[in-house]
């Protein structure tokens, strides 16, 4: 029952974003009719603006938002700690330089203007097996070396960055303005993108829900109950760390969503992953739709931004009630 609510709040959410959330306005019927009729090329402005401005916009919202909940809540699990975001291990950072250097360099225009997410994911994927052979001792990979790993792998990505943003002072605005999160600049294709992250992803991150339930417990527990270890933590690391790659490649960094979008959803349905994953996807939506919604409403001011000042307070609350452990 809570997940059904929460999918109609989804629903709702997403018809006001797209029906309010701009300078014009449009009934939620007209939003309905909109987007029932399909896009119309002329002669209808309500139908343009909605299909070339407000929806594109609204669908990135809710597919980066499925993403980073829904990873967050596998990665908290995996890593045994409440505190773990689908950045742990350093791919914000290595995605953020790959679309830096495609955007500082002119090449965000390749691949059909999808350069950056190309540029970020690739970027993104190559953190994740630097991070991964950093933290390979003896042949397996523990959780506390590979945090340690994606602590220092970070710290040096970051560094770099900082050396890009000065040496191409004249494309530091833009850069400053993507990494702080942005879907102003939205479009259908990397839409596409982040569809099949989601799409593809999703499914596949749930049926590891088991196995992490078991991750609960430690590793050495989870082998005895029959869990193929090694190759779950693979598979749940390298499905993650692509879909939010390809998150930070369409819109840039969304700080505090993918932290606290698990802990609600545990507070709603438990610690039982099987529910919990699926409430902190829709969660995830609601939330970086109503803070792009705020972010329109505010002269398109950087979503991340808006995420962090509202995310952190609602975690401190979550964090003083006892807070619910990741699995």
């Amino acid at each position: 029952m809570i997940v059904v609510s929460l999918a109609a709040m989804v629903f709702v959410m997403l018809i006001l974003h797209v029906g309010m959330g701009g300078s014009s306005q449009f009934q939620a019927g007209e939003v309905l009719r909109a987007i029932l009729g399909g896009p119309i090329e002329r002669g209808d402005t309500t139908s343009h603006v909605i299909w070339k401005l407000r929806l594109p916009r609204a669908c990135t919202a809710l597919l980066v938002g499925g993403i980073l909940g829904g990873v967050g809540a596998v990665f908290q699990s995996l890593f045994r700690n409440p505190l773990a975001e689908p950045f742990i291990i350093g791919v914000s950072s290595g995605a953020a330089l790959g679309g830096s250097l495609m955007l500082v360099t002119g090449l965000s225009a390749m691949f059909w203007g999808l350069g950056m997410v190309a540029g970020a994911f690739v970027c993104g994927m190559l953190t994740l097996f630097l991070v991964m052979a950093l933290a390979r001792s003896r042949g397996s990979v523990e959780i506390h070396t590979l945090l340690i790993s994606g602590v220092v792998v970070s710290a040096m990505l970051s560094s770099a960055l900082s050396l890009v943003l000065l040496m191409k002072g004249h494309n530091q605005t833009a850069v400053l303005r993507w990494l702080l999160g942005s879907l102003s600049t939205t479009n259908w294709e990397s839409n596409a993108i982040l569809a099949g992250a989601l799409l593809i992803g999703i499914p596949i991150l749930y049926g590891k829900t088991r196995a992490m339930n078991a991750f609960a417990l430690g590793e050495s527990t989870a082998h005895r109950l029959g869990v193929d270890v090694a190759p779950t933590k693979m598979t749940v690391l390298a499905i993650g760390t692509a879909m939010t790659a390809a998150a930070v490649g369409a819109v840039g960094i969304i700080p505090f969503l993918g932290l606290v979008a698990p802990h609600i959803a545990r507070r709603l349905v438990g610690v039982d992953l099987r529910k919990s994953f699926v409430a902190a996807v829709l969660i995830g939506m609601v939330l970086l739709l109503a803070a792009d919604f705020l972010s329109a409403k505010t002269m398109d001011k950087p979503v991340g931004a808006i995420t962090a000042v509202l995310g952190a307070p609602i975690l401190l609350v979550l964090l003083r009630r006892a807070p619910v452990p990741a699995s």
